[in-house]
């Protein structure tokens, strides 16, 4: 299991992915499921993976190879838009499922993946797309200027409490580090180390990236006041007026 992150806002974008990869209990390791493709002043390409590790290495390094091909007509340093990059995404992660997925299924392996596709190509906005297993994809919305994949359940709360356009991307990064604590609280197929990226709007270069590990001191603090300050406000609740003593 897995869990990635990414939001879009007026100031730019925020990314963070986990690095943990699960094949039972006594079968983790890690591998970092953000990849960047960067080319400054023209692009900032940035894609979060979950799903088949299988499929999604082979998906990216299929598109990495188009990429290096002359003969392409379009690949993801060529396209003219964040829409192409994530039709192209989807047509890779397509491919590489109908080419690998009967044999998977064999074995009763899960071949599902998708992915989080977010950047900005000169000359249009910041755009975010989720791409789905089936190669189909959809786009972020001012309303709902995130997507998660993955462990998705027990980060998501607090995003939708906290996350709007006009967020800030330090109080944006703060609430995703916020909800990965959240989740590695709750399931421990996803832990450290985390990838964290931001994107500052129109600058065309990736601003900022981090990579959390054990005993991150920022992280480590996010750990422990969020936890004490939830039990804080937690009993400072007053309790509810009914007559529990009275019950049969």
């Amino acid at each position: 299991m897995t869990y990635c992150v990414a939001v879009t806002l007026d100031a730019g974008m925020a990314f963070a992915s986990d690095s943990r990869t699960n094949a039972g209990v006594d079968n983790i390791a890690s591998f970092r499921k953000m990849y960047v493709f960067e080319k400054p002043g023209d692009r900032v390409i940035v894609m979060l993976t979950a799903g088949n590790l299988s499929i999604t290495q082979s998906a990216i390094k299929l598109l990495e190879e188009h990429a290096r091909r002359q003969n392409q007509p379009t690949t993801l340093m060529s396209a003219e838009s964040m829409y192409d990059v994530a039709d192209l995404t989807g047509q890779s992660l397509r491919d590489v499922r109908n080419r690998n997925a009967p044999f998977l299924q064999q074995s009763n392996i899960d071949s599902s993946a998708s992915f989080i596709v977010g950047g900005q190509i000169k000359g249009e906005a910041p755009r975010l797309f989720h791409v789905y297993s089936e190669g189909n994809f959809i786009e972020s919305t001012p309303e709902t200027p995130y997507f998660q994949i993955g462990e998705s359940k027990y980060g998501k709360p607090v995003i939708d409490r906290v996350i709007k356009s006009d967020t800030s991307l330090l109080e944006a990064t703060k609430c995703l580090l916020v909800s990965f604590d959240s989740t590695m609280r709750s399931n421990i197929s996803v832990g450290l180390p985390i990838d964290m990226l931001i994107y500052h709007r129109d600058s065309l270069k990736v601003s900022y990236r981090h990579h959390i590990v054990e005993n991150d001191p920022y992280f480590t603090m996010i750990h422990n006041q969020w936890g004490a300050g939830l039990r804080k406000v937690f009993s400072e609740l007053p309790n509810p007026d009914w007559d529990v003593a009275a019950a049969p």
